[in-house]
């Protein structure tokens, strides 16, 4: 959410901005909120001018009594009632404006950086920049779902029986091999200074608002029948509701956390889901960083940031790159965002694996999430970034370290984690 002062004092340029995203059907909010907020104004200055008036007829009527003048203290009287209907009056139409005010600016996008390129949609995302070389090998690469069956290391059937389309059972050295990616991804983010959490897996509606859009949130939460919960889709969500209306100290910041959870996505609309494969699914477990910090410092972290993706995937021997969001396709609370692709031999293109994104004031606006400082209290700025989603991470290991032979070849970094082991050997063919 926009500061409205923005609204106020430069409504072209949050307009500039709308168009930029091709929002078009949002420009007209502007004006509904510039107008709304001048009514505002108004109400709230001439309730401030009748409780003064108020204030002061209290101490004339007083004096008027001790002076006997009762006709004219009833007078006055009179008067203060007359104000005291207008006030209530007055609150109560500020508080259905600030209502009607704060439902437009909910859906108003955030002001994107100026180093976001603009495009209508992820079609016209930009390639920054790659890091490893993409090999294609002699031999074929199965699909992922084959290489995993080979060794006996996913059942989708039978979770299709227990919990319907996109779930799946990982079992044995797909299992491990799924875990292992996980805690390593901890030790990792530990290892780079980050605190690392378990947070609650489910949170209250005014969290869910606070950290993202209504769109997002109508195609990505689960909710909880009969109560205000929803199971998060990503754990960023909880980690950044933890500091709800909580002022935070500076000598605190920059405050870098690192925190595991399963999510639980619907995986509403074109992309749907699939029926073979773990591309995209309900259910799945990440490990994830957020970073809440001064609002000078929240660029040079979302660099660190995606830059610590890349150096845990080039770890796992996975060639990667980063692809910038262009302004169509960056969420409406977003500042700016990129994300960090592996790449695919079998596929011979990137997938998507993660995704770092900054977002300015915008959550901490919502949430009320404020800096102590001596020059006054400043909201903070929050960011995070995924470190490791599986089983996308997981698609990703198996068929950049898959042998012609048909094993996987476990990355060193890995092998702590799954007992010594150095390869998985298929039991079938």
């Amino acid at each position: 959410m926009i500061d409205i002062k923005l609204i106020r004092e430069q409504k072209e340029l949050v307009k500039e901005n709308i168009k930029k995203k091709f929002q078009d059907e949002k420009l007209p909010l502007v004006d509904e909120v510039y107008d709304l907020d001048l009514k505002w104004r108004e109400a709230r200055k001439r309730g401030d001018e009748l409780r003064g008036l108020k204030n002061k007829s209290a101490k004339e009527i007083g004096q008027l009594m001790a002076e006997g003048k009762k006709e004219e203290a009833d007078l006055a009287k009179e008067n203060v009632k007359k104000m005291n209907e207008e006030i209530d009056f007055l609150e109560k139409e500020e508080l259905s404006l600030e209502e009607e005010i704060h439902k437009r600016m909910m859906v108003i996008p955030q002001i994107m950086d100026d180093s976001v390129p603009i495009g209508k949609d992820d079609s016209e995302n930009v390639e920054n920049e790659r890091f490893g070389d993409p090999v294609v090998p002699s031999y074929e690469i199965p699909y992922h779902a084959d290489i995993l069956e080979s060794f006996n290391g996913l059942d989708k059937e039978s979770a299709g029986r227990t919990s319907g389309n996109g779930f799946y059972y990982l079992l044995g050295d797909g299992a491990r091999l799924h875990s292992a990616m996980l805690q390593y991804a901890k030790d990792f983010m530990i290892d780079a200074g980050f605190t690392y959490a378990i947070p609650p897996f489910m949170i209250r509606s005014d969290v869910v608002t606070g950290v993202m859009s209504f769109a997002e949130m109508d195609a990505m939460m689960y909710k909880i029948e009969g109560e205000d919960l929803y199971l998060i889709g990503t754990s960023e969500h909880s980690m950044i509701g933890r500091f709800k209306d909580q002022m935070v100290k500076e000598e605190e910041l920059p405050i870098r956390l690192t925190s595991y959870s399963p999510c639980f996505r619907k995986e509403v609309g074109s992309h749907g889901i699939e029926e073979r494969g773990l591309y995209r699914v309900h259910q799945f477990e990440k490990e994830e960083m957020i970073v809440i910090c001064r609002p000078e410092e929240s660029m040079d972290w979302y660099n660190k940031m995606w830059k610590l993706t890349v150096d845990f995937f080039r770890s796992l021997n996975v060639p990667v790159r980063t692809l910038e969001c262009c302004s169509g396709d960056l969420a409406d609370l977003k500042v700016k965002s990129c994300d960090v692709e592996a790449w695919s031999p079998r596929q011979q293109k990137y997938f998507e694996v993660g995704s770092c994104s900054t977002l300015g004031d915008a959550q901490a606006r919502r949430l009320g999430i404020r800096i102590k400082t001596k020059e006054g209290n400043i909201l903070a700025h929050t960011l995070n970034n995924t470190v490791c989603a599986s089983p996308r991470g997981l698609i990703a290991v198996l068929e950049n370290n898959y042998q012609e032979d048909g094993s996987i070849l476990i990355p060193p970094v890995l092998r702590p984690y799954m007992g010594g082991k150095e390869r998985i050997v298929p039991v079938k063919k």
